[in-house]
């Protein structure tokens, strides 16, 4: 079984990380997208990465904003597969947001 990030862990996890925020329970990041079938199109595409992790964040879509919350719910807290999974989502929203001003 995956291990319960500590405090030091977290903070040096969310260091390289864009945006991200929370706590050894779990980190949150909300994104803005240009439109709506673009967030549908991040949706998709950070569904499909966290199935071939077989590890799934939770994901909430408010027209042009998405919601990330990653919580190894198993483990009871923040695992490390959490700060890999951030990342990838990281790196599907910047491709997807790569002509667009800062997300905010």
């Amino acid at each position: 079984m995956v291990e319960v990030l500590n405090p030091g862990e977290l903070e040096q996890g969310l260091s390289a990380l864009r945006g991200w925020t929370g706590d050894v329970h779990g980190i949150t990041r909300t994104v803005k997208l240009p439109s709506f079938p673009a967030a549908l199109a991040v949706v998709a595409q950070v569904g499909e990465a966290a199935e071939s992790m077989d590890h799934h964040p939770d994901m909430d879509i408010r027209y042009r904003h998405l919601t990330f919350t990653c919580c190894t719910h198993a483990a009871g807290g923040l695992t490390d597969l959490d700060l890999r999974l951030a990342r990838m989502i990281d790196d599907i929203v910047a491709r997807a947001t790569a002509d667009q001003p800062a997300n905010h």
